[in-house]
């Protein structure tokens, strides 16, 4: 049978109340009091309800988190620092995986409610009429994490991800090279789809460098997904040279593509991935990245919905991290060739 607390109460000789106290960390419990209380709680095994104990000092301790694909390198390593810093806080994590479907999210939301969650990260930005009205009406602190929903109330922790594509991309350009295909994610997210398309174009125009949209291909972020787009790329008249791919899963597809077909990188093709994930050093040849600090965003999310919880002041406006590039061995500098 359950040991209950009414049993430690009677086996170390003291009130209910006493136990309840002890299991608190209240200061005004007697020493020798506390260690009957504790020798009883050894003995029976007594295990305290988490769900109990919430309810009377009214704070669970939970955050609730919806990631929309956790087979993604870049969510499983921005997941593990938001842990980390939850932790060290005594939070505990209710990690949501929804693979891409909000009516899931809508679900895990409203379970976030009922479960009386202290704080909720969203990891996307794929926001319908019922997830915005539900989480505008719930009285919970929501951070996005990597990425700007239209919605304006939410504070977002990411990077400025038109900057960082243009980076990279006019990267590729100071290589020499004057073909530069685009592998870009979902055209309805905002911050990877969009903001990533539209910082490649304009690096391409600002350079004076013609835009060949045979040479365009959209995919879903997954390895499988860049390396069917490289494929599409690899059958056009003349492939690009170097191809900037928004995503680092995607572009080890690319990579592997491209050695299916008896090609190299950079040799024959130059691949530049994004995010910086543990992938870059771990594929061969090591892939050049525009790097998101990962690490570093998934603690300033916690630390930032922490700080929510506790209602200290919020920042005023969404907080954007430094990218930087990360120059490995899948890029080419075909200037050499012209000198």
């Amino acid at each position: 049978m359950q040991v209950k607390i009414k049993d430690v109460a009677k086996r170390a000789g003291v009130s209910v109340t006493t136990v309840s106290r002890v299991l608190n960390g209240e200061k005004y419990v007697k020493d020798d009091l506390k260690a009957k209380v504790n020798k009883a709680i050894d003995e029976l095994g007594y295990a305290p309800s988490q769900i109990a104990r919430s309810l009377v000092r009214k704070k669970t301790n939970l955050i609730g988190v919806i990631v929309p694909d956790l087979t993604s390198s870049f969510y499983s390593t921005i997941l593990s620092s938001i842990e980390q810093v939850a932790s060290a806080n005594d939070y505990h994590l209710l990690v949501c995986n929804i693979s891409e479907d909000i009516d899931k999210e809508l679900k895990y939301l409203n379970a976030f409610q009922e479960m009386r969650v202290e704080g909720i990260i969203i990891m996307h930005e794929k926001i319908n009429e019922p997830i915005r009205n539900l989480i505008h009406k719930i009285h919970i602190p929501v951070i996005f994490s990597s990425v700007k929903p239209m919605d304006q109330k939410f504070i977002s922790v990411i990077v400025d991800d038109y900057a960082a594509a243009f980076d990279a991309t006019k990267y590729l350009i100071e290589l020499g090279h004057e073909s530069i295909g685009f592998i870009g994610g979902d055209m309805r997210d905002i911050t990877s789809g969009q903001n990533r398309y539209s910082g490649y174009r304009n690096a391409m125009a600002a350079s004076g460098k013609k835009l060949v949209y045979e040479h365009i291909r959209f995919g879903d972020y997954k390895v499988q997904s860049g390396y069917d787009q490289m494929k599409d790329l690899l059958g056009t008249e003349t492939p690009p040279t170097a191809v900037f791919v928004v995503s680092d899963d995607m572009a080890v597809g690319a990579m592997n593509c491209i050695r299916d077909h008896n090609l190299r990188v950079p040799e024959d093709i130059s691949i530049m991935g994004f995010d910086g994930s543990l992938l870059t050093e771990l594929v061969r040849p090591k892939l050049t990245s525009m790097e998101q600090p990962i690490h570093l965003m998934g603690r300033v999310t916690m630390e930032v919905l922490l700080k929510q919880i506790e209602g200290d002041k919020m920042p005023d406006e969404d907080v954007i991290l430094a990218h930087r590039l990360m120059i490995r061995e899948s890029c080419r500098n075909r200037n050499d060739e012209r000198n």
